[in-house]
């Protein structure tokens, strides 16, 4: 596990970092945190690090949002994984490119490491007005 203490505008080595250990070409990055903690500010600096310059808002009630060719993001945050898998959206995880998935929790992990999926895990957490990124790969665990 990778610890950084950021402010989150300043997560150049972050998303470096977090590329690093995606190795498929399925590229999964849960996204942990409470309310406001930064997931969505996140994903908005991981996308135009990989040059695209789509607009990137939180898709709550869409649950997933399409950026580029290959970057999906969704939010679960309303729905859960039940609705997540209900809904297909687990099937996408074998689509090549990035998925970065806010509001992951215990359950979700556990049903890509029952599938096989590998998978980054991204837990923020503020503290004093600077934000903590915690890093690890679901193979640290």
């Amino acid at each position: 596990m990778q610890t950084f203490l950021k402010d989150e505008n300043e997560l150049e080595d972050v998303i470096e970092f977090v590329k690093s250990l995606l190795k498929e070409e399925s590229k999964i990055i849960l996204l942990k945190g409470d309310l406001a903690s930064g997931k969505t500010t996140f994903v908005q600096k991981f996308v135009k690090s990989l040059g695209v310059s789509d607009d990137v808002t939180s898709p709550t009630f869409s649950i997933m949002q399409n950026y580029g060719e290959d970057i999906f993001h969704y939010d679960i945050y309303n729905k859960g994984v039940g609705e997540f898998l209900a809904l297909g959206l687990g099937e996408n995880l074998d689509t090549k490119g990035y998925h970065l998935i806010e509001w992951a929790d215990d359950a979700l992990e556990r049903m890509l490491r029952e599938f096989m999926f590998e998978f980054v895990i991204l837990e923020i957490e503020e503290i004093d007005e600077i934000r903590q990124y915690q890093v690890k790969s679901s193979s640290d665990s």
